[in-house]
C-alpha cells in the first residue's frame, strides 16, 4: 500500500462504493458536497461522455463510476491533485473508464470539443477571491475554495460549451449564488431543470445548493424535496448514511 502514497497522504474508503481514494490533510480531501453531487446528477446507465470539471482528488469521478459505464474525464488545474487522482484512478483500477487530466477550465472546450459531451458535473470554488475568511489556507485549498483562477461565470460558459443539445450540467454551490447560477446558465443556454436545497438540519438554513440544468431545454423547474444532513440527534439522516455507507441489506 504504501507505493501507492506520497509525503502525508492517506487512503480512504469510500465506504458506500467499495471504493478506495488518496487525500491528503494538507493538501486536499473531497468534502460532503462531493457525494451529494455524484448522487444528485442524472446519469446514463451505459454509454456516453460526462465531463467532471475543477475534478480535485477524483472523489466524483470516482463515485459516478459505480451509477454509470459512460466514460468520464476529469480536468483538474493543480497538478498535485491531478497527480493523487490519477493514482487513485489507477489503484481502483478504472483506467478504462476515467481519464484524468491537467488542464484549465477556461479553456478545456479546446481540447475535449464543443458540444461533443453528454454530461458535465463542477463542483467550483464557492468564495470570491476577494473574500478574506480563510485567508491563511494553503496555496492548494485557496484555490479550491476561492474563485482565484476560475469564476463562476468562466465555468458555467465552459460547460455549455462543452455540452451537446439536451446534454444536462449539474453543480454543487452556495444557496446565496443561486441567482447568479440560474442566470449564467442562462445566458449560456442551460435551463435550470432541478433544484435541491440541503440543510445541516431541521429549523436551520439550507447551506448548500444543487442545481441540474439541460442544455436548450424549455423551462420546466422543479424544486426537490430539502435534504436534511442530520437529524435532532446529530447522526446522519437515513438518506446521507445512506448515500455515505450505503443502503443496509
Amino acid at each position: 500500500m504504501e507505493e501507492w502514497l506520497k509525503d502525508d497522504e492517506r487512503l480512504d474508503y469510500l465506504l458506500a462504493e467499495e471504493l478506495r481514494i488518496i487525500q491528503s490533510p494538507s493538501v486536499f480531501s473531497f468534502s460532503l458536497d462531493a457525494v451529494l453531487l455524484s448522487q444528485f446528477v442524472n446519469v446514463p446507465h451505459h454509454k456516453g461522455s460526462i465531463i467532471d470539471l475543477c475534478a480535485g482528488n477524483g472523489a466524483i469521478p470516482l463515485f459516478l463510476s459505480k451509477r454509470t459505464k459512460a466514460h468520464i474525464t476529469a480536468v483538474e488545474l493543480q497538478e498535485k491533485l491531478v497527480d493523487m487522482a490519477t493514482r487513485s484512478v489507477q489503484y481502483n483500477k478504472l483506467e478504462n473508464q476515467i481519464k484524468i487530466m491537467q488542464g484549465d477550465v477556461k479553456t478545456i472546450s479546446s481540447v475535449l470539443g464543443i458540444e461533443k459531451h453528454d454530461i458535465v458535473t463542477c463542483n467550483p470554488p464557492y468564495f470570491l477571491a476577494h473574500e478574506a475568511s480563510d485567508k491563511n489556507l494553503k496555496e492548494h485549498v485557496a484555490i479550491a475554495r476561492h474563485e482565484i483562477h476560475l469564476k463562476l461565470d468562466e465555468m458555467i460558459y465552459t460547460t455549455g460549451k462543452l455540452l451537446k443539445q439536451g446534454g444536462k450540467a449539474a453543480f454543487v454551490h452556495r444557496p446565496g449564488r443561486l441567482l447568479d447560477i440560474v442566470t449564467a446558465m442562462r445566458a449560456n443556454r442551460i435551463e435550470p431543470k432541478r433544484i435541491q436545497f440541503v440543510y445541516p438540519k431541521q429549523g436551520k438554513e439550507a447551506n448548500t445548493l444543487l442545481i441540474e440544468g439541460i442544455k436548450d431545454g424549455k423551462p420546466d423547474l422543479k424544486i426537490l424535496p430539502p435534504l436534511y444532513v442530520y437529524d435532532e440527534n446529530g447522526e446522519y439522516t437515513k438518506e446521507v448514511h445512506e448515500m455515505l455507507y450505503g443502503k443496509e441489506s
